[in-house]
């Protein structure tokens, strides 16, 4: 976590057209990036068919 505020700091996000194989790659990058401590999310609107992807700094 950000040392200054114990928090998760946001540095970029994206949207995407919906697909299940993004959780895959989310999960690669995580398990791959965790030492330069570099986070990623991923959120799902159902109204819209998107999927956001988030890249966090901690």
């Amino acid at each position: 976590m950000n040392e200054d505020n114990g928090k998760l700091e946001l540095i970029a996000f994206k949207s995407f057209a919906s697909n299940p194989e993004l959780i895959y790659i989310i999960d690669f990058l995580n398990k791959s990036l965790k030492e330069k401590k570099i986070m990623f999310g991923l959120t799902k609107d159902k109204e819209k068919n998107e999927m956001v992807i988030n890249i966090y700094e901690f």
